[in-house]
């Protein structure tokens, strides 16, 4: 169990399986969507270098740029740093409007067509 200052408890804060609940949502001031960009999960994230010694960044941003040296999916960011994707997009979205990263976004595909999806079908079934 968690005690606080003065000895209150402050388990409520904390889930045994999930960890701390707040953190992620004072992590984002509480936004729940980016400033700027849709990052899917397959969308690659890659630092610009150098980062200006102006930028004020928390420790996590900061974690991202370093880890980002390299193209890395938004998955991949989310996982490393350990954090729910919905908290890494809000400051993936922060760091796109500051200029401190670039992003590729997947391809946008078209549906197949009808014949396409009708040709797989009947081959599927000739198996």
């Amino acid at each position: 169990m968690h005690t606080g200052a003065g000895g209150r408890h402050d388990d409520a804060w904390y889930d045994q399986d999930a960890g701390p609940v707040v953190r992620p949502y004072a992590m984002t001031r509480g936004r729940t969507q980016p400033i700027r960009g849709q990052f899917d999960l397959i969308s690659l994230v890659v630092a610009r270098w150098p980062v200006p010694q102006r930028a004020e960044l928390t420790p996590e941003q900061s974690e991202i740029l370093a880890s980002c040296h390299r193209p890395l999916s938004v998955a991949e960011i989310a996982a490393a740093l350990d954090l729910p994707v919905g908290t890494i997009r809000v400051l993936l979205g922060d760091l796109l409007d500051a200029g401190l990263i670039d992003t590729h976004e997947p391809p946008v595909l078209d549906a197949p067509s009808e014949d396409l999806l009708e040709a797989v079908l009947a081959g599927l079934r000739a198996l």
